[in-house]
């Protein structure tokens, strides 16, 4: 007796189980597509992006070939970048884009495409093959949409991310110079601008070009040091016919009267241009505490965007467990 009230219960409990559903999983369960469809916007308007998210999912099919096709599929997509999931909302916009090319969507979901690319670029230390595919879908969306509205937004992309790529080239370059190869340093650094003579940090570039030709040329044996001084000689003086009022130029200008005494041609040279040794090693401490503090900053900089990125997050999250707790 004492069992067959048991399974009683048991049956019971699994005939209330329906009954137990959300309004959210009825509709998830439904073929009414109307219903389904008025649901999926009113979740989305009301910025439940998951949910909405899932419902579009499943109209996709119950919607192919229908005039609501491209619509579904673009807010499916639309719903997962609106919940911060760039990787599937990019598969998303991929696939609409090819589906539907002439949808009236097809701008946005471009340029919702390209905004998914450039949010999954990495920092310029790490590999930039993301980045040249962003730089790559920019370009491409710009010749494509010429009139678009989001061109202000394609072109602040752009300039970034071929910045980060501009310091990418820069530092793999230095590096050889901050390793003391100053042959390495010289041929890397000229290739940069061999292969990008816009790159941003061009002054940089041909400064650093210079500093590695001059002491390449100071730590020569006395046989070979006139060759190289001659090659530092013509360094310094492309870079100050470039930036005569680089904060470089002093620097520049004292190596190259050491150059110049180096190779005979001014034994007074120190005389000649009223080179005081206190005031050199006073501008030399006063570049490297000018250094520092600019290091200090960009770390500074760096751990606010790191807690900015740190709360974003948490906020994200918070979001995503309220809409579970929702559910």
């Amino acid at each position: 007796m004492k069992l067959n009230k048991i399974i009683l219960s048991f049956l019971a409990a699994a005939l209330l189980l329906p009954s137990c559903k959300s309004q959210y999983e009825l509709l998830l369960q439904s073929n009414d597509t109307d219903a389904k469809y008025k649901a999926a916007f009113e979740y989305f308007n009301n910025r439940k992006y998951s949910k909405a998210g899932t419902l579009f999912e499943s109209l996709a099919t119950m919607t192919e070939g229908t005039e609501r096709d491209d619509t579904v599929n673009f807010f499916w997509g639309y719903s997962n970048y609106k919940a911060k999931d760039y990787y599937t909302a990019e598969g998303n916009f991929n696939s609409f884009i090819e589906r539907y090319p002439r949808s009236p969507f097809a701008d946005q979901a471009t340029f919702l495409r390209i905004d998914c690319l450039y949010r999954s670029t990495l920092r310029y230390e790490l590999d930039q093959k993301p980045t040249y595919t962003a730089v790559s879908a920019i370009s491409e969306y710009m010749q494509e949409f010429p009139k678009s509205e989001n061109l202000p937004a394609c072109r602040k992309m752009l300039k970034d991310l071929e910045e980060r790529l501009d310091l990418k080239a820069f530092e793999a370059a230095r590096l050889y110079y901050h390793m003391e190869d100053y042959v390495a340093a010289r041929v890397a650094l000229k290739n940069v601008l061999k292969d990008d003579s816009d790159n941003i940090y061009r002054e940089q570039i041909m400064y650093y070009t210079a500093m590695a030709s001059y002491k390449y040329a100071h730590l020569s044996v006395p046989s070979k040091q006139k060759e190289r001084y001659l090659t530092f000689v013509d360094d310094c003086l492309n870079f100050i016919g470039e930036f005569p009022e680089s904060e470089y130029r002093k620097e520049l200008e004292n190596l190259y009267m050491r150059a110049q005494k180096a190779l005979g041609k001014r034994k007074d040279a120190d005389v000649e241009v009223g080179i005081d040794r206190k005031a050199e090693r006073a501008f030399a401490k006063e570049r490297a505490k000018a250094h520092k503090a600019k290091v200090k900053a960009e770390k500074k900089a760096a751990r606010a965007a790191k807690a900015a990125n740190k709360a974003a997050l948490k906020a994200s999250r918070e979001a995503q467990k309220a809409e579970k707790a929702e559910k």
